[in-house]
C-alpha cells in the first residue's frame, strides 16, 4: 500500500516539512514538497501524487482555495493538517473536497493510519471504474483520457470529461443536481446548479448532433440529468 507511492506535502513551515519527509520516507513513500500554494499547484500537476498532505495556512493564500482548485481536475486523496481545530474549520475543509482532517499537533502513527485509509478508498474507487466506457455512439477511455463520438475524437475539458464519465458509469439512471455537483465539484458546491447548466450545455455541443434537441444527454426537469443507455430510435 505504501511502497513507491508519491506524497505531495504542501506546508510552509520548514521544520514540519522536514519531519514529514523523514517520517514518510522511512515508511516507503516518495515525498515531493512545496512551501506555497503556487508551488503546490505546480507540483500536483508535474508529480502526479498518489496523495496530498496540505496545511491551510500558506503564505500566498488559504489552503481551502487550493483544495477547491485541485478538485476541479483530480480526485487524488487530500488530507488537511492544520492548527485550526474548530469544528467549523473541519467542515469547511471537508466540504471543499478534502478527504480527511488532522489537527496539529498530531502523532505520526495517526497520520499514517489516515493515509492508509485514504489510499485504500482511492484504490477501491479506481478498481470499480471501467477503463473504457461505451454507451451508444460514445466511447470514453480513462487511461488515454480520450472521448470519441461515432469514432470521431472530441476534445473535452477536465470537468467535461469527469461529468461524461460519471454519466456513462450510471447510464440510464437519473442523477440529481446535488449528486452531480457533489461528485464533480465537491460537497461545498451542491447549491451551485449554474455550474451544471454551463458545463452540460458545453458537453451537449460536443457530443450531440443537435445540442438544441439532445438525444443522449437528457434533462429531467427539476431533478437533474440522465444519459440515455441505449438508442431507442427516436432522433
Amino acid at each position: 500500500m505504501t511502497d513507491g507511492r508519491t506524497v505531495l506535502v504542501i506546508e510552509d513551515e520548514h521544520a514540519m516539512r522536514r519531519l514529514l519527509r523523514a517520517s514518510l520516507e522511512a515508511h516507503g513513500f516518495v515525498v515531493v514538497d512545496a512551501a506555497t500554494m503556487a508551488e503546490g499547484r505546480r507540483a500536483a500537476t508535474s508529480a502526479a501524487p498518489d496523495l496530498v498532505i496540505l496545511d491551510l495556512g500558506l503564505p500566498d493564500g488559504d489552503g481551502l482555495d487550493l483544495v477547491r482548485a485541485l478538485r476541479e481536475w483530480t480526485r487524488v486523496p487530500i488530507i488537511v493538517v492544520s492548527a485550526r481545530d474548530r469544528e467549523a474549520d473541519k467542515i469547511k475543509a471537508l466540504d471543499a473536497g478534502a478527504d480527511d482532517y488532522v489537527t496539529k499537533p498530531f502523532g505520526t502513527g495517526e497520520l499514517l493510519a489516515r493515509m492508509r485509509v485514504a489510499l485504500r478508498h482511492a484504490a477501491a474507487t479506481s478498481a470499480t471504474a471501467a477503463v473504457v466506457l461505451e454507451v451508444g455512439p460514445l466511447r470514453l477511455d480513462h487511461d488515454r483520457h480520450e472521448v470519441t463520438v461515432d469514432g470521431a475524437a472530441v476534445k473535452l475539458t477536465p470537468i467535461e470529461f469527469r461529468l461524461l464519465a460519471y454519466l456513462m458509469q450510471h447510464a440510464g439512471k437519473v442523477l440529481t443536481h446535488r449528486q452531480l455537483l457533489r461528485e464533480i465539484w465537491g460537497a461545498g458546491a451542491v447549491e451551485h446548479t449554474h455550474y451544471l447548466r454551463v458545463h452540460m450545455a458545453a458537453l451537449r455541443r460536443k457530443i450531440e448532433r443537435d445540442a438544441g434537441r439532445p438525444h443522449w444527454l437528457l434533462t429531467e426537469p427539476g431533478v437533474g440529468y440522465r444519459l440515455r443507455d441505449q438508442d431507442d430510435g427516436q432522433a
